[in-house]
């Protein structure tokens, strides 16, 4: 069966047709019933995706292993296409998984929220991977509360996006490079850098370290949520890595461990005191940015005046007009 794409986005069979006035959100919930695929099918490979494990995609939606790999197979055979490749230890998304992903995480979120009962709370999300931001964000929150009568509600979600992208959030406050299809990302700021060691590592006793230098250690890397990378040094010398975490705190424990050294933001020795971890300056690292990451189309009305409020209070000059 060949795929194409409708108006809404996803992806169909050629001989599928939409009846007359079915459009938007309801078209793509139309092309899913004739399909016969089902929402806990999608929810379920969208998972898959994120995790690249079955056993923590099976947790997280609350199943099986075994349910979730029929619902997987099930998927496969209704759009007439291999979505994954499975290996003994991880799971990979095919060209036409990655299309499909790239598809379902705007489709689904806009869905549920449409068929989600109303509620009368005036609640703005803010959303955030690890290690929340203290001073400004205290200051904005308080402001905007008062300003809009709104409530702020702050919420770690331990994704890459924070839960913006899935419309668990209505902005998220990220550091790194950020690049994401249909988000927008606003810097406010550049953080600086510092290395974490074991209290008993070689390293522990100095108090700064180049960054050349850290290519010769082992490195600790969280690949979900982490703001380092392997491209931030020179393709011919980089780091090798000896664990790959997938949040903060499985990092700070391999750290802490001696498994090798970690690279974060600054402002982590202020906040995050190990018993077992010590911190050297990084003169010459390159710096962190800290963005305001928000859907560019269909998101909360009041998104640009916190990003207008948080320019303001960090000194950073205005970039989003209010409308």
């Amino acid at each position: 069966m060949t795929l194409g794409r409708n108006d809404s986005g996803i992806v169909r069979s050629p001989n599928q047709v939409l009846p007359d006035g079915v459009k938007g959100p309801f078209a793509a919930l139309h092309m899913l019933l004739s399909m016969s695929i089902e929402l806990h099918h999608l929810r379920g490979f969208l998972a898959l995706a994120d995790e690249k494990h079955f056993t923590r995609a099976a947790k997280r939606m609350n199943v099986s292993q075994p349910t979730l790999s029929r619902n997987i197979r099930r998927l496969e055979e209704l759009v007439g296409r291999r979505l994954l490749e499975r290996t003994t230890r991880q799971v990979a998304l095919t060209p036409a998984g990655e299309e499909l992903y790239d598809q379902l995480r705007v489709i689904i979120p806009r869905l549920e929220s449409a068929l989600r009962p109303e509620t009368h709370e005036d609640v703005f999300r803010v959303g955030f991977a690890w290690g929340f931001p203290t001073g400004w964000t205290q200051e904005v929150i308080a402001s905007f509360e008062a300003e809009t009568g709104m409530s702020v509600r702050v919420h770690r979600h331990d994704a890459k996006l924070a839960g913006v992208d899935r419309g668990d959030a209505d902005l998220a406050i990220l550091r790194g490079r950020i690049s994401a299809a249909n988000m927008r990302s606003v810097t406010l700021l550049r953080e600086r850098r510092i290395v974490a060691v074991s209290t008993r590592s070689e390293l522990a006793g100095q108090e700064e370290i180049r960054w050349q230098e850290i290519a010769d250690h082992r490195l600790v890397l969280n690949e979900v949520s982490g703001t380092t990378d392997l491209a931030d040094w020179p393709s011919d010398r980089r780091p090798s890595v000896s664990v790959v975490c997938r949040n903060f705190d499985e990092w700070l424990e391999a750290v802490a461990s001696n498994k090798g050294v970690g690279v974060v933001p600054e402002f982590v020795g202020r906040q995050h005191i190990h018993p077992f971890v010590s911190f050297l300056s990084v003169p010459d690292a390159p710096r962190v940015p800290l963005s305001l990451v928000f859907p560019q189309q269909g998101g909360h009305p009041l998104i640009r005046r916190f990003v207008a409020m948080a320019q303001a209070a960090v000194g950073a000059p205005p970039t989003v007009r209010e409308d």
